[in-house]
């Protein structure tokens, strides 16, 4: 019960204010049954104010003579129908009332005592008679000129409705404490189970989630945080489940990536094996070694993406940076890749610029291996006789920071929605060419570790354009 948000909220906010409500509770009882008995001790103090007048300079000495004046004040007293008088004697016991009725002789009269002992002569007393009613009394002993007490009146209120009044307002005052604490226990446990049920909801959708469970989905209730928490776990999970997808695909490709040029080895590993026995001719022979040669070294390049992406996630990728000729670099890759472009069909321009760039700083390896990846899709997604253009620029005036290189291809394009997508990790827009979908990824992260940019304009059959921005060496 005391576990988590509702436990902690019970035990700081609500136990807190069902102890105020219950001191305020406490304190208003109190003060109404303390108005009440107050009002009543002033009218019997009052009444017996009278006594001062009557027996002032009292020189009596007998009770006879007290008894006898006492007796006249009984019989003029003007509150009678308010109070009840009685006339005490010197040891206490009641010898005359109001009310002209019998008296108890038995009737506890340590009101008197306590009146005697007092410095002024006079206590009240609460207290019930020998009948059980409850009564409020107030002693006023008298005394002749030598201090000698020769007797007492006993003024006596029934205080039986004064306490029914004081029951009633306590009730009253005390449900309405009860209704004041329900009035706040109730939104208090409904606002709590408004964030406890969602965080419940919440938790079971994430754990699932953990689990694998991409479909599991929250439903918004509230257009608050816990909203929006639920509305970022839902798209967490959405963005888990095309991860996974394209994770699935991605190994599913590399795969079969794996696979072709491994069969293709394999397969002229043994045809070459079972002809050595015989004599191979030089054509077959040279055929059959450019075949494992070139799947080869395409299995390289499978592995070294894999490895490089994997340095990449991990945060261990290191450059080896070197103040480099950006133009040279290029061109290493434009000599490297002229003959495939002339194998396939394809024209493969470039127009190399007569003046002279400034250096940039960076790894050429790194550099050389984004050119190359840029450049392979452009000729990969390009039917014969279609066209890859590659242009540097370097303007010093309009972006004096920066060289930019771009590649320029008439292939099939790209379409709109997959465009914003062709960088992430695992993604492959045509699943009908070959690649293992992490070439852009890699290239993107490479440029960024040189503070550059990657950036793609495309258009479905117009083709792509793949722009590479570098900033230059500041040598000042």
């Amino acid at each position: 019960m005391f576990k988590g948000i509702t436990g902690r909220w019970v035990l700081s906010t609500m136990m807190f204010t069902v102890l105020i409500i219950i001191l305020i509770v406490t304190g208003l009882v109190y003060a109404t049954s303390s108005l009440f008995n107050n009002e009543v001790e002033r009218t019997l103090t009052s009444a017996g104010e009278e006594l001062t007048l009557i027996f002032d300079n009292y020189e009596a000495d007998n009770s006879t003579t007290f008894s006898s004046a006492a007796t006249s004040y009984v019989e003029d007293f003007r509150h009678k129908e308010q109070m009840e008088v009685m006339v005490l004697n010197s040891t206490g016991r009641i010898v005359l009332t109001s009310t002209g009725f019998s008296y108890d002789e038995n009737e506890d009269t340590k009101d008197y005592e306590a009146a005697k002992n007092s410095k002024d002569g006079c206590a009240f007393y609460r207290g019930t008679t020998s009948s059980g009613e409850p009564i409020t009394s107030y002693v006023r002993v008298i005394c002749n000129h030598n201090g000698y007490a020769v007797g007492a009146l006993r003024y006596v209120v029934s205080t039986a409705d004064v306490t029914k009044r004081v029951v009633i307002i306590s009730a009253i005052i005390i449900f309405a404490g009860l209704f004041i604490l329900f009035m706040i226990i109730m939104p208090g446990i409904y606002f709590v189970r408004s964030i406890v049920s969602p965080v419940r909801e919440l938790t079971e959708t994430a754990n699932k989630i953990a689990h694998g469970d991409f479909s599991s989905k929250i439903e918004k209730k509230y257009n608050d945080e816990i909203g929006d928490l639920s509305d970022s776990i839902n798209n967490m999970a959405k963005d888990l489940e095309n991860t996974e997808q394209m994770k699935n695909d991605f190994i599913s490709r590399v795969s079969h990536e794996l696979r072709t040029p491994l069969t293709a080895i394999k397969g002229w590993a043994e045809t070459m094996q079972l002809s050595g026995r015989k004599k191979l001719d030089r054509r077959t022979f040279d055929k059959g070694m450019g075949v494992i040669i070139n799947e080869s070294g395409r299995l390289t390049g499978i592995v070294e993406e894999l490895l490089d992406f994997s340095r990449i996630q991990t945060g261990r990728m290191v450059l080896i940076n070197e103040k480099l000729d950006i133009l040279a670099e290029l061109d290493e890759v434009i000599y490297m890749l002229k003959d495939r472009a002339v194998n396939e069909g394809k024209h493969l321009i470039y127009d190399e610029p007569t003046e002279i760039f400034p250096p940039v700083y960076g790894d050429r390896n790194r550099l050389k291996q984004v050119f190359i990846n840029v450049i392979d899709n452009a000729l990969k997604y390009t039917p014969v006789d279609g066209v890859v253009a590659i242009e540097i620029k370097y303007d010093k005036k309009s972006d004096p920071d920066n060289i930019a290189i771009t590649i320029t291809d008439t292939g099939c394009g790209i379409p709109a929605e997959d465009l914003p997508k062709v960088k992430e990790k695992f993604y492959k827009a045509n699943q009908k060419v070959n690649g293992s979908g992490i070439g852009l990824a890699v290239a993107d992260e490479i440029m960024q570790l040189h503070k550059g940019t990657l950036e793609i304009e495309s258009g479905v059959g117009v083709g792509t354009t793949v722009t590479i921005t570098l900033p230059v060496l500041n040598e000042s």
